[in-house]
């Protein structure tokens, strides 16, 4: 399916790695150019010529915290500077926290709150005006499933998942007489480079099975009893940001393997 994305210009944070970098492979393989952000330049640098040679795009690396103001004004610069903005945002830098709520300083929670909401706020006030001057675009959240089905030991990753989601609904609204339309997207059980490292770590020490071990929250967690692999993830993520999904506005979609236990 032709997604109609060749010669758009994707911009995507937390893009060295797991999933960002998936998904800016592929928006890459639809023959989109892509913007990459994180905080690693070296890697960072390597993955975006890699995605150039393999695909024939253009690609930028973008060094920058965007959790910062200062790193959210860089990409939006540099975004604008090389390709005259972006028709697509996926909002996608962020990281799980372990904690409790009687334990956890405000810094922590303040640190979350800019790296998970902030971010996503700068960026939205950057990005629009230029998708607006291109007649229009696609926003995309990478929220959690957590955002609405917590996990006990990270209140502060749940708190400020939802608190996105939120966010991406009032966005949705407001900007889609821009003809600018905003989504978020909540995964379940993904298999990034994260899980298998947590899992090598806690396997260590009784055989290092950690296969085993994510095979048994797959089985706990859901009904599909496997984990996401990056590449479906990412797949959905660019099918939302085309024109075949030109109906989706202002909506939540969970790619989780049944995990959610409501409806």
């Amino acid at each position: 399916m032709d997604l109609g994305l060749r010669g758009k210009v994707a911009a995507i944070t937390g893009a060295s790695v797991g999933i960002g970098l998936g998904v800016a492979e592929a928006f890459a393989r639809e023959g989109a150019h892509v913007v990459m952000a994180a905080r690693g330049g070296e890697r960072l640098e390597s993955e975006a010529k890699r995605i150039a040679d393999a695909f024939g795009v253009r690609t930028l690396a973008v060094a920058c915290d965007v959790a910062t103001v200062e790193g959210a004004d860089t990409l939006v610069a540099a975004a604008r500077k090389e390709f005259g903005g972006a028709d697509i945002l996926v909002n996608n830098a962020g990281t799980g926290s372990n904690e409790t709520i009687m334990d956890a300083p405000d810094e922590k929670w303040q640190a979350y709150w800019e790296l998970h909401v902030m971010a996503a706020v700068r960026l939205a006030r950057g990005f629009v005006p230029m998708m607006r001057d291109r007649g229009g675009g696609a926003i995309l959240h990478n929220a959690s499933i957590c955002a609405v089905q917590p996990l006990w030991y990270e209140p502060i990753y749940n708190v400020t998942k939802a608190a996105l989601l939120m966010f991406s609904k009032n966005l949705a609204n407001e900007v889609i007489r821009d003809n600018i339309r905003v989504n978020t997207v909540n995964p379940g059980l993904i298999l990034t480079p994260d899980w298998v490292k947590t899992a090598r770590q806690l396997t260590a020490d009784s055989g290092g099975d950690y296969q085993a071990y994510l095979q048994s929250v797959a089985d706990e967690h859901a009904p599909i009893k496997r984990f996401g692999t990056v590449e479906e993830l990412a797949n959905f993520f660019v099918f939302l940001c085309s024109d075949r999904a030109s109906y989706s506005v202002g909506s939540t979609y969970h790619v989780d393997g049944g995990m959610l236990r409501t409806i």
